[in-house]
């Protein structure tokens, strides 16, 4: 699917109650970081892949090796062995690495090392000896590794492509990365298809790799609008999986990155106004639904929601109104005041006396 038109009717990502359509024409977030104090725990079998080179798997991936000369991209954390000072967190920039196998640094050949024996979708634990590292010297600018120092890895592989001339981004051209960026949006459409939402979502940030900002930033005039036509795309598919996986605040975020380019954008406000819903939100889910509406007033997934959350409203409310009857119980009724008889033989007695009194007085005149 070029376009993975929703019925051309302009549905805004639901042909049922439970089906997200994904978008045509990003950073995603994997699994979150196992530890965010340190380096994350592996109990699979120690892999020897170089004298200074091991390798742990935390989560098997799927296909094909890349080989000498891919354009690889990952995201990594790295910690000195010794220290465990964490250095460097691609996550934290939400900006994946790009390496060339074969053309890396001399400082990631432990690293490249590693990625050569992983597959797309893989996360594993390397260890790297310093030699193979930053070496005898270390690095005292950006980042900040002493000398000699082991380095522990945590990767997570996106995917790569095959580049026998090791192009990296770089050096492409303007249609070269959208196109590179659009092949990879159309296959992570087909993988949405097929519910691999986890292999979809590294399609869609391998093409968002290609749209980062520093590319974006030179764009103007009719190539910033062929790149956005890829990479909202993305954005938007990756919201539909993220929803479908229950990671509404990630969800969220990838609307958010739509609608600051375009804040009428329909189905952006519709899938966010979804994820704040499931997470509870629901009046600023509300306020989303309703925007949308007014961009889109006959869509019926749209006004499905907002009855869904009136009915939630109506159920909250008489929920509240049983639990505040339960608690300040029935009104009491009055009762009717006790005589007091104590009072009343008093009030008896000093009249009597008062009655005699008075007849003796007439008696004296």
């Amino acid at each position: 699917m070029d376009e993975v038109h929703e019925h051309q009717s302009q549905s805004l990502g639901e042909d049922n109650e439970n089906e997200i359509v994904a978008e045509t024409a990003a950073f995603v977030h994997g699994e979150p970081p196992q530890d965010a104090n340190g380096p994350p725990k592996a109990d699979s079998e120690v892999e020897i892949l170089h004298e200074k080179v091991t390798k742990q798997i935390i989560k098997e991936g799927h296909g094909q090796k890349p080989s000498k000369y891919s354009t690889c991209f990952l995201h990594y954390r790295a910690w000195t062995e010794s220290t465990q000072h964490k250095f460097e967190d691609t996550r934290e920039e939400q900006r994946p690495l790009e390496l060339v196998l074969g053309k890396e640094k001399k400082e990631m050949t432990g690293l490249a090392i590693g990625l050569s024996s992983m597959k797309s979708g893989e996360h594993a634990l390397l260890h790297v000896g310093w030699e193979l590292g930053y070496g005898k010297e270390g690095s005292f600018s950006f980042p900040n590794v002493p000398p000699m120092a082991d380095i522990i890895y945590e990767v997570e592989f996106i995917g790569f492509d095959e580049t026998k001339e090791g192009k990296a981004r770089a050096d492409m051209t303007v249609e070269e990365r959208i196109g590179a960026a659009d092949r990879r949006k159309m296959d992570g459409n087909d993988l949405f298809k097929e519910e691999k939402l986890e292999e979809a979502m590294q399609q869609y940030e391998m093409a968002i790799a290609y749209m980062g900002d520093d590319f974006m930033f030179q764009l103007f005039g009719k190539y910033r609008d062929m790149a956005l036509a890829v990479k909202n795309p993305c954005h938007l598919n990756m919201a539909a999986c993220l929803i479908k996986l229950q990671r509404f605040d990630e969800a969220i975020m990838q609307c958010g990155i739509v609608l600051a380019e375009e804040e009428n954008n329909v189905k952006a406000l519709f899938r966010r106004g979804k994820a704040r819903a499931e997470l509870g939100q629901t009046d600023a889910a509300r306020e989303d639904f309703l925007k949308a509406r007014k961009f889109a007033p006959a869509d019926k997934a749209i006004t499905r929601e907002l009855r869904v959350l009136a009915e939630h409203d109506k159920a909250v409310y008489q929920k509240q109104k049983e639990i505040y009857k339960g608690l300040f119980g029935p009104r009491p009724e009055s009762k009717p005041k006790r005589t007091n008889w104590v009072v009343r033989f008093w009030q008896w007695l000093l009249l009597l006396i008062y009655g005699l009194f008075r007849r003796g007085g007439h008696k004296a005149e």
